[in-house]
């Protein structure tokens, strides 16, 4: 083992004390940017969700829409888009909000997401009470479990009533949450529509499957221009807009990353000033190192090595945590998503962190006077 290592590891946890404080702050700032950055990706997953289970090829909607919630409404272009060259198929979706009504009288908001139950190009996924067939009896809905609480649900044939409409469930699903904190409904797109208050010429998107060997851009392109005011999307296009809305339109992005960045600067000063103030204690064993000849490089490696090995250990600990929080936010309602990507990017950060740390405790060791060890 380097004799500058073993140094800075003596150095490091000669003060326990300090040597803890130095941790609480590099856990503390590395768990608020690993918290932050994985609820932004586990935002950034839940805006599109619904979009990345379509089975589709291509969204055609309403000029200017946003995301999959925006409620706008499109004409029947159904007949309009099957005449393009290249189309196999035009599915009508519609989504809209509404009221679930219990019979004890209460009452939520819902988001209601109608499709054509046979076809299934958007249907609930992860089904684990009942089945999607049972979505095409009349008024039969699927709801998640993670809402069981606020929809009043006692498993399957829970009843409610939704714009005057009478519903019961049909089927129960396992981990189709909404970021808006407003529950999914699934159901049959006739039905949804009387839920909604629409009538049956309309759709909120038409989603379009190509023929087999069809061009993609093409007719994507024969779309557009075929059809007058819509925008025709490929399923990654309409997501990353969704995203693009949701996380930065909204605020919700940069108050994401404000919080990483607070937290980032809070554990480089926490970690400054703990080397700061270990390397002033040792002055004299760096002013000897010098007397006797060592080199700047040598010393300024033994401070290198004790900002590494805050940086390790802090990080290893952090991720324990973090790891705990994942865990336990994995049935919420906005879950902290932590990829090995992140993992690696953090643990990047934290060296950097620690690192950019030591230049305040190397800039104080530089002004070192050897003198002063003959002087004492």
């Amino acid at each position: 083992m380097p004799l500058n290592f073993t140094l800075a590891s003596r150095n490091l946890f000669q003060d326990r004390l300090r040597f803890a404080a130095t941790t609480v702050g590099i856990v503390f700032s590395v768990v608020l940017v690993m918290v932050q950055m994985g609820l932004y990706l586990g935002f950034g997953r839940m805006v599109t969700t619904m979009i990345e289970h379509a089975d589709a090829d291509l969204w055609v909607m309403r000029q200017g829409t946003k995301c999959f919630e925006d409620p706008s409404l499109l004409g029947d272009k159904r007949k309009e888009i099957l005449g393009v060259a290249g189309v196999a198929s035009a599915t009508p979706l519609v989504i809209g909000f509404s009221d679930w009504r219990l019979p004890s009288g209460e009452m939520t908001p819902v988001f209601l997401v109608g499709s054509d139950v046979k076809r299934g190009d958007l249907h609930p996924w992860d089904v684990v009470a009942g089945s999607l067939q049972g979505l095409s009896e009349p008024g039969a809905v699927a709801v998640d479990a993670t809402y069981e609480k606020r929809l009043g649900l006692k498993g399957l044939g829970t009843k409610a009533n939704i714009r005057g409409q009478k519903v019961h469930v049909a089927a129960l699903t396992e981990g189709i949450r909404s970021f808006t904190t407003t529950p999914y409904v699934f159901a049959d797109i006739d039905q949804a529509r009387k839920y909604i208050g629409l009538p049956k010429s309309v759709a909120s998107y038409f989603l379009v499957k190509l023929k087999p060997g069809a061009d993609l851009q093409r007719v994507q392109h024969d779309l557009k221009d075929n059809i007058g005011k819509v925008d025709v999307l490929t399923t990654r296009q309409f997501a990353e807009r969704s995203r693009q809305f949701w996380l930065f339109n909204t605020g919700a992005g940069t108050a994401l990353f404000a919080g990483a960045l607070l937290g980032l600067i809070v554990g480089t000063v926490i970690v400054a000033q703990t080397l700061y103030s270990s390397t002033k204690d040792h002055l004299n064993e760096f002013a000897t190192l010098r007397a006797m000849g060592s080199s700047n490089r040598y010393i300024y490696s033994v401070i290198m090595y004790q900002a590494l090995l805050n940086a390790v250990i802090g990080f290893c600990l952090a991720s324990v945590i973090g790891f705990i929080v994942v865990a336990i936010t994995t049935n919420g309602t906005l879950p902290v998503t932590i990829t090995p990507v992140l993992m690696a990017a953090i643990f990047a950060l934290t060296v950097i962190m620690c690192i950019l740390s030591a230049f305040a405790a190397i800039a104080r060791v530089v002004r070192i006077d050897p003198v002063v060890v003959f002087t004492q």
